[in-house]
């Protein structure tokens, strides 16, 4: 196996920023932070720091330019460029994205339906050129290419069509800080109407009338805490307040129910909801609260149809953690008057429900597998009850956009860590299911060239800890007198989120060089169910890090690959991860990759005008009233931990405008690791984007090319 590389001049003018302790006192203990000025994002210092470390960064991989081009270069070639979506229909149109060679943004289109009793889409000329239709009677809804014109970054938020299909709403961002923008534009003749919203959150919910709209804005700490109504040809300042969450722990949301009929106000928290509903055929009646909140009870609204009766599905965790689907009238109703529909299962998580005229979809998963269920509904109720089944064990499978409530069809999605996305239409009427796109992967790509397995590692407490892993077969330690191979190990672990096995272009390009990739499904996530979940976080967050150690340490020990070439990654709540077991385990890896980590997780939760935080008590406690949340958290956070011990090598990325975590955070990390630590460290910091990086997918692709080429030099693999 080939030894990873050292880089020229390693530990040699790293920049170092100034110690300036600040002393705070929490619960009577002490607590000293030597880089709280590094938060000052105005200060011509701070950012002269970052300009530091972005060239530090530079001047440490310089030697990795190469192979980042041929990875864009990879990347690019197995992508095709000039490329279609599968039409989706709603109402009179069917609806499709378009994307261009050389451009990084593409277009959205739709074209007429013409009969509407045949619902398989049509399919758009993949070879059509950027001046010319896809389709007959195509029209272009968005040029993005046009609208990122100028700017730096770039970023489409919702867009809605009325429902008279005229009038076309978009919201954009220019900025990163994910708030954005909101145009209307007459779909005939294209002028833009005066009307500007400012300040939205994402995009606008259409009133049935087409006439009115609503939308949400935020907060000083970034939570959507307002609901507006505004009409078209008004001024944003003359909107109407139709909604207020005063509770700092929960955020509030609008949308519509596939039937169009009703508008849904939510409010929630990260384990209560409460939910608003205005019947849009009784606007007399008002809006009209569900059911009070009640601490832990969560539930969410759909309207359904069943045996001739208007209904509410609600899905609630009132019977058990791993939730019910229970119907209710349309009316105020108690959940002791809820009626079970699919009741409680504990070894099966309902995850959702989707309401259609003729069946319900429940998307749900058991023993860590994804599921698609229909439910098939007749005049006096439910007529059957099945899974849709498809032949791989390690894949995900999930309803995909199914915007018409009379629709006879599901559009599904497919995927696996081989198989590219994959576009499904499920007739329920006959049972058929077509394959109408898996997502082309260019050169002589083909799934079967690699093998899926499912691990499972023991953790520290005896807990089963699942493991999904891809490799070439023609790499494979599984192969009789195979040694161990370069391994990439992903985490996250937080918020109920499931990493489940899914598709990477990108990807290919570890893999064809001979090295694994793995996802340790550890706890905090939602992959086995929703004690998965609850056992990884407040004073449980510590069973998150002991089981991606355990992860790491079982790939090594059965096998699959050693210490040296082991890369750990994680992302956001999956950067903390990597940074706990950076202190914690940090034997158990030869590299690791913290992306946007919320590594300062103390000083953020003690701050409640941050966006994480109020709203995030629930997940991770609230260390400023409870003293064992201070704890319990200031015992794990990867900055409160550092240690003078030997790190494996790290690379921290971020970006100066994430407002969901601030990149103050691994910059007070990386600054702590050099002062302290026997630690090859570095910092790069996108100093034009937001939370989810750069915008633009050739951007993207240079974006990811340079996280991978460091990740094959830790591994070994530069010169492969």
């Amino acid at each position: 196996m080939p030894d990873p590389s050292t880089p020229p001049s390693a530990h040699q003018s790293a920049p170092r920023a100034a110690a300036r302790p600040v002393t705070t006192t929490h619960h009577g203990q002490e607590r000293v932070d030597e880089y709280d000025w590094l938060r000052d994002k105005d200060s011509p210092e701070v950012l002269a720091h970052l300009e530091a470390e972005n060239a530090y960064t530079q001047e440490q991989t310089a030697h990795l330019a190469p192979l980042r081009a041929r990875l864009f270069d990879e990347i690019k070639a197995r992508t095709r460029e000039t490329d279609l979506s599968v039409p989706t229909r709603k109402r009179g149109h069917w609806y499709y994205g378009r994307s261009f060679e050389g451009r990084e943004y593409g277009a959205s289109c739709r074209v007429p339906v013409v009969d509407p009793a045949d619902w398989s889409p049509p399919r758009p000329a993949e070879d059509a050129a950027p001046d010319q239709p896809a389709l007959p009677g195509e029209q272009v809804l968005l040029d993005l290419d046009a609208l990122a014109e100028g700017h730096d970054f770039f970023s489409l938020g919702g867009s809605s069509i009325s429902p008279d299909d005229t009038l076309l709403a978009y919201a954009v961002d220019t900025t990163g800080d994910e708030r954005y923008t909101v145009r209307f534009r007459e779909l005939a003749g294209e002028a833009l109407r005066d009307d500007v919203l400012t300040d939205v959150m994402g995009g606008v919910t259409w009133h049935p009338d087409g006439e009115r709209c609503y939308y949400a804005t935020v907060d000083e700490s970034w939570r959507p805490d307002k609901i507006w109504e505004h009409r078209l040809g008004t001024a944003q300042a003359d909107d109407t307040l139709v909604h207020h969450e005063t509770d700092e722990r929960f955020w509030t949301g609008l949308g519509r129910t596939r039937s169009e009929r009703f508008l849904l106000v939510a409010s929630g928290s990260k384990t209560t909801s409460e939910y608003r509903f205005l019947d849009t055929e009784d606007e007399a009646a008002g809006w009209q609260l569900f059911t009070p909140r009640r601490a832990d009870l969560d539930h969410h609204l759909e309207h359904a149809v069943i045996a001739g009766q208007d209904v509410f599905l609600v899905h609630h965790n009132g019977t058990g953690p791993d939730y019910e689907i229970a119907t209710a009238p349309i009316a105020p109703t108690a959940p002791e008057d809820w009626v079970p529909l699919v009741p409680h299962d504990p070894a099966v998580r309902l995850e959702d429900v989707a309401a259609f005229a003729g069946h319900l979809v429940v998307e749900q998963r058991s023993a860590g597998q994804t599921q698609l269920r229909v439910i098939e509904l007749g005049p006096a109720g439910p007529t059957d009850d099945y899974l849709v089944t498809f032949d791989r064990e390690l894949a995900t499978v999930g309803a995909g956009s199914n915007p018409g409530f009379d629709q006879p069809v599901i559009r599904l999605g497919y995927t696996s860590l081989a198989v590219p996305s994959s576009v499904y239409d499920y007739d329920v009427r006959t049972r058929e299911l077509t394959l109408l796109r898996r997502q082309p992967v260019l050169g002589d790509f083909d799934p079967d060239d690699y093998e899926e397995h499912r691990l499972w590692a023991t953790a520290p407490d005896g807990e089963q800890v699942p493991i999904s892993l891809v490799v070439r077969r023609d790499a494979s330690p599984a192969r009789d007198g195979a040694g161990p191979v370069p391994l990439h190990l992903y985490g996250y672990g937080a918020y109920e989120a499931s990493m489940d096995p899914g598709f990477s272009v990108a990807r290919l390009s570890v893999l064809d060089r001979g090295a694994a990739f793995a996802i340790a499904h550890v706890r905090g996530g939602g992959e086995m169910g929703r004690r998965w979940y609850d056992e990884g976080k407040l004073h449980h967050k510590q069973h998150t890090f002991d089981d991606f150690a355990a992860c790491a340490r079982h790939l090594v020990d059965t096998g699959w690959t050693t210490v040296e070439h082991l890369v750990g990654e994680g992302g956001s709540a999956g950067g903390l991860l990597i940074g706990a077991v950076a202190n914690q385990a940090p034997d158990a890896f030869g590299a690791l990759v913290a992306g946007v980590p919320f590594v300062d997780t103390l000083t953020s939760m003690l701050d409640a005008s941050l966006p994480l935080t109020v709203t995030e008590y629930d997940e991770w406690g609230d260390p400023t009233g409870d003293p064992q949340a201070y704890a319990d958290i200031a015992a794990y956070a990867p900055y409160e931990n550092v240690r003078a011990q030997h790190y494996p090598a790290i690379l921290a990325e971020t970006s100066l405008n994430d407002t969901r975590v601030l990149y103050v955070e691994p910059a007070k990390w990386v600054a702590r690791l050099r002062a302290v630590a026997d630690a090859d460290v570095l910092l790069r910091c996108e100093m034009q984007a937001g939370h989810g990086g750069v915008s633009g997918r050739y951007r993207a692709w240079h974006d990811r090319a340079f996280s991978l080429a460091w990740i094959l030099d830790r591994m070994g693999l530069a010169e492969v």
